[in-house]
């Protein structure tokens, strides 16, 4: 089953053969950033929407707010012209591992690209 692997600048790693980046700026990436400004977290949207720096959210953790941005990416791809975005990254994605700078256990759009590029209930 295709994984989620977390980029690295260690000296000497190599992304696994075959794996896809899909962070920004990458035609996969999400559009729906983070930032800790003060004591909270923000979560925007980029210019790749049209619409630079309307702030969707705002919490009180980066947990919470790497949540929010990936809910954010979800229900873009459920909105009408999102499912033919949807498909193209089903069938450009499928039975691929994907790569993105997230952390482990941390939430990931690429979680949400994982389940929809291999027939999940997702997104």
């Amino acid at each position: 089953m295709p994984t989620r692997i977390q980029r690295r600048r260690t000296r000497g790693w190599r992304a696994p053969e075959g794996a896809i980046y899909v962070g920004r700026p990458t035609l996969y990436g999400n559009p729906f950033q983070i930032a800790h400004v003060g004591k909270d977290w923000l979560v925007f949207v980029d210019a790749a929407i049209g619409v630079t720096g309307r702030i969707v959210a705002t919490v009180s953790s980066e947990r919470e707010a790497r949540q929010a941005a990936v809910d954010e990416f979800r229900a873009m791809l459920r909105t009408p012209g999102g499912g033919e975005q949807a498909d193209f990254f089903a069938a450009n994605l499928h039975g691929r591992d994907l790569m993105c700078w997230c952390p482990a256990g941390m939430p990931c759009h690429a979680d949400v690209l994982l389940a929809l590029a291999n027939n999940s209930k997702e997104p």
